[in-house]
Order: C-alpha cells, then structure tokens, then sequence
C-alpha cells in the first residue's frame, strides 16, 4: 500500500518536472515579437478597432509615430507596426497584423532592420522577402491596395545607403507591374537642397525620427492614403491600376 502511493506521488512528480520543463522550453523557444503581437490581440479584444480602416505594418518608424491617427484625421487608421521587426517578421505575423482588421488599405514601412541585422543582407533578399509578403497579402485579399514606403536614408546607418537605394529601386519596380499598389517616396525628401541628410529630423540615435521628421512623412503619405469613402473604382489617378 505505501509502495503504491509512493509509486503514484512519483509518478505524479515526474509528471510536473516534465510540464515545467516543457513550459521553459517553449518560453525559450518563443518566436521574436511573439510577445508585441500578443500585446495587439489583448488590446483588440478589449477594445476591438474599426473595421476596414488602413493598417500600417512595418518597424519603429511607424510603432513610435505616436500621433499617427490624428495625422490622418479623415481617416481610420490602425497603427500594428512593431519595433525592431524585418520583413521576415510580417511574413511570419501577416496574418495576425492584418486579416483581422479587414483593411481596406495597407501600409508597409520595413527593410530597414534587414539590413543592419545582418551586413550579408543584399537588396535583392530584402526585395525577395517583400515579394513573399505582398504574395501572403494578395493571397487572402487580392484586390487590396497596398503601399510601400521607401526605406529611409537614417544617418547612423549610412554605411547601407547603396544596399536601401537599390531595394527601393527593386520594389519600386515590381509594384509598378502589379495592381492597386503605391510606391511612397520618402527617401528623397529627407535631403537637403545640396545632397546632405537632413540630421535635425532625427532624434539622438540618428534612426528614428523626431516630430520634424513624421511631418515630412505626413506630407508625403497622406496623398496615398484612400480616402474615407473612397473605394478602388475612384482611385485610377492615385495608384498604378495598369
């Protein structure tokens, strides 16, 4: 009788070493942003976002747009970018960051931390990783307008200027082939008149942007974002529809 309930209590530990053991094992196994796009859904369930708004996807340029709905107050926008992420990040999350929302636009601001995560990085991967991406899109929404924004020439990470003005070209011209899309030019526009970066724009780290910086980028975007009531048939003068 002792022998059995020692055997049962045994048993009955292993059982809770090997659960705990389990458990530890998959926190460290925990896939990068796991935990931001949780954050999303807890946030969604206790408030859940309109529908058919346009989403912004990407990295910290769009998550530390910390006034990016009321720049576009005639729109409904739902900001579900994450810092730190690369394109092989959306792809992983797509579904999550975008079918729920039932967007009637997205827009994409990634590649960036693609090629300072790793100096291997070529534009052609990151162009072939945001082809993956549009391809996971167009898959589930097909006639969705979607927009890229160019990645932009951050100061403290110059040394990837060639690498991020050749993906923008790549991208730049694959969107052209493709229907209801935008390229946004940011890149461009954060120069001054004689070719220098425009350093009062960025906050110390010389990456992310100050509010100097996002009103550019207001400037820029907010001609490619479609209207309230706008729907694809009324948009032929704003996006490429050949």
């Amino acid at each position: 009788m002792i022998y059995n309930r020692l055997a049962h209590f045994t048993r009955i530990s292993i059982s809770l070493v090997c659960c705990c053991l389990l458990s530890y094992a998959a926190m460290a196994q925990k896939l990068p942003f796991f935990d931001e796009v949780q954050a999303f859904k807890k946030q969604d369930s206790i408030h859940p976002p309109v529908q058919h708004g346009i989403v912004f996807i990407g990295s910290s340029s769009f998550a530390r747009w910390n006034n990016l709905e009321e720049s576009f107050p005639d729109r409904t926008i739902i900001n579900r970018a994450f810092g730190g992420s690369s394109l092989p990040d959306l792809i992983r999350y797509v579904d999550d960051i975008t079918l729920p929302y039932q967007p009637r636009q997205i827009v994409i601001y990634c590649g960036e931390n693609d090629f300072a995560g790793n100096d291997s990085i070529t534009a052609k991967i990151v162009t072939t990783h945001f082809k993956k991406l549009f391809k996971l899109i167009r898959e589930r929404l097909p006639k969705l307008p979607i927009a890229f924004v160019s990645i932009k020439p951050s100061p403290s990470r110059e040394k990837y200027w060639s690498k991020m003005i050749a993906a923008n070209a790549s991208i730049k011209s694959f969107l052209k082939k493709k229907k209801y899309t935008q390229f946004i030019d940011v890149y461009s526009k954060m120069f001054h008149p004689d070719g220098t970066v425009m350093k009062d724009i960025f906050v110390e780290d010389n990456l992310h942007m100050n509010a100097k910086g996002y009103a550019i980028w207001q400037k820029v975007i907010e001609p490619y974002l479609l209207a309230a009531k706008q729907g694809t048939k009324k948009i032929r003068d704003q996006i490429n529809l050949t």
